[in-house]
């Protein structure tokens, strides 16, 4: 650990600032989706609710604290802040430093789980091992039972991932970029197969994980929170298609939790990078966002959403009533006949909603007002659905015409300007950092 010394001369709160500000590109963080009681003797718990109770402007979770091992880094990717080639503060925590900050600020009710990530100094075993040291300390020697988060280095000993995974809760490894061309040409020291080898390794021992516990009830538990992913948006020129089928693949074939999509911010000028006059691309994340829950919770396929010819999505109209008007011929439904699954592709009709059609109509007829405070939102369904047979009013079953209305009846959305990019800073507000004792 003798490389950490190095970093003496900044005080604790120095190092914090400089590596929260650093994190703040990682979205990959969510609500923990564990559950564990607080046994009386450690300190922390996690429900399945979620840790998330708030969020900042732009979404992203601010009930972790989300830091970085380190900003040094041993790669030069031309998109991260951290690069090894760019002049910027540079900070390093100990172990036993992150263990002191956690609790400081989980008894404070500031926080209440540690997101954890790092760069990557000297090689990824190093850094990975700095990570396992410092959660089991956490876990170990200050007792905490709240939420972690830790990433899996790529390249790292499997060992050491192993071992992590059984003190984390969740884990993750950023894909960084949608294909492996992109990879290469921005991020040129990283390789597909050495990020996909933690992320495969973590989805087989979940596996076997799951199986020992019910045979062995006491045993401990790899990584319950499952693992997630990472992607940049719009530093590479994938297609809406090409993304959303990546995040299919991943989703199918290595049971990944969540995928999340980050829209590219310029940090650095490159000459690789593209020029982004509008600034980051956040509309297209939200729609990205908004075709991944189709994928994950209404049944959709990638392929369904988007095609050769249309590969990428409107920005103007939600996936799924894009989606809808390109299918017309399935239009209307019939609500008080359709089944659950034909409800759920129908614009303005949710999981909730859709459950609660199909449980109200064994008891009585459906109604447009009933169906209203049932959860529809009617102004997207009324193109779609009939209720006993009669639609709301009449509308012209066209193309043209139900674009029309839809953009009409949501003018702030159509008009919707890209606000200015801002992430999330334990420093945006002032906090009584001075009375944390020991902090230096």
């Amino acid at each position: 650990m003798e490389y950490l010394i190095q970093n003496g001369e900044l005080s604790i709160m120095q190092k914090l600032e400089i590596l929260t500000d650093a994190a703040k590109y990682d979205v990959a963080c969510t609500s923990s989706g564990v559950e564990r009681k607080g046994d009386g003797k450690h300190m922390g718990n996690c429900t399945k609710a979620g840790i998330c109770h708030s969020f900042s402007s732009d979404g992203r979770c601010i009930s972790l604290l989300k830091i970085l091992m380190t900003n040094e880094c041993i790669f030069d990717c031309k998109y991260c802040l951290n690069r090894k080639s760019n002049d910027v503060p540079r900070a390093t925590f100990t172990p036993e430093e992150i263990c002191t900050l956690t609790m400081e600020f989980y008894r404070r009710n500031y926080i209440e789980g540690l997101f954890l990530s790092s760069g990557i100094i000297q090689d990824p075993t190093f850094t990975m091992e700095l990570l396992y040291r410092t959660i089991w300390l956490l876990r170990n020697q200050y007792h905490f039972s709240g939420y972690v988060h830790v990433k899996a280095i790529p390249g790292a000993s499997p060992v050491l991932i192993e071992k992590t995974g059984y003190l984390a809760d969740r884990m993750s490894v950023n894909l960084e970029l949608p294909t492996a061309e992109g990879l290469k040409k921005l991020a040129p020291h990283k390789s597909r197969r050495t990020i996909l080898a933690p992320m495969r390794q973590i989805q087989t021992m979940r596996q076997e994980n799951q199986y020992d516990l019910t045979v062995y009830r006491r045993s401990s538990r790899f990584v319950p929170a499952g693992q997630s992913t990472q992607m940049i948006i719009g530093a590479t020129p994938e297609n809406d298609l090409q993304i959303i089928s990546v995040a299919e693949s991943l989703y199918q074939k290595f049971q990944i939790k969540r995928v999340f999509y980050s829209a590219f911010v310029q940090v650095n000028e490159d000459a690789a990078l593209p020029t982004l006059p509008g600034g980051p691309p956040l509309l297209r994340e939200h729609r990205l966002y908004q075709a991944d829950w189709l994928m994950r919770f209404y049944g959709f396929e990638a392929g369904e959403l988007l095609s050769e010819k249309r590969p990428n999505f409107n920005v103007f109209l939600d996936p799924k009533c894009d989606w809808a008007i390109g299918h017309l011929e399935q239009f209307p439904v019939e609500v008080t006949t359709a089944d659950y699954h034909t409800l759920l592709r129908v614009p303005g009709i949710g999981v909730k909603s859709a459950k609660r059609i199909v449980q109200a109509r064994r008891y009585g007829s459906l109604s447009f007002e009933g169906l209203k405070k049932m959860g529809v939102v009617l102004k997207r369904a009324i193109y779609f659905i009939t209720c006993s047979g009669r639609m709301y009013y009449p509308v012209r079953l066209e193309e043209d015409a139900i674009v029309r209305n839809l953009l009409a009846g949501e003018k702030q959305d159509a008009r919707m300007e890209v606000p200015k990019y801002h992430q999330m800073s334990l420093f945006d507000d002032t906090m009584p950092f001075a009375d944390l004792p020991n902090m230096r």
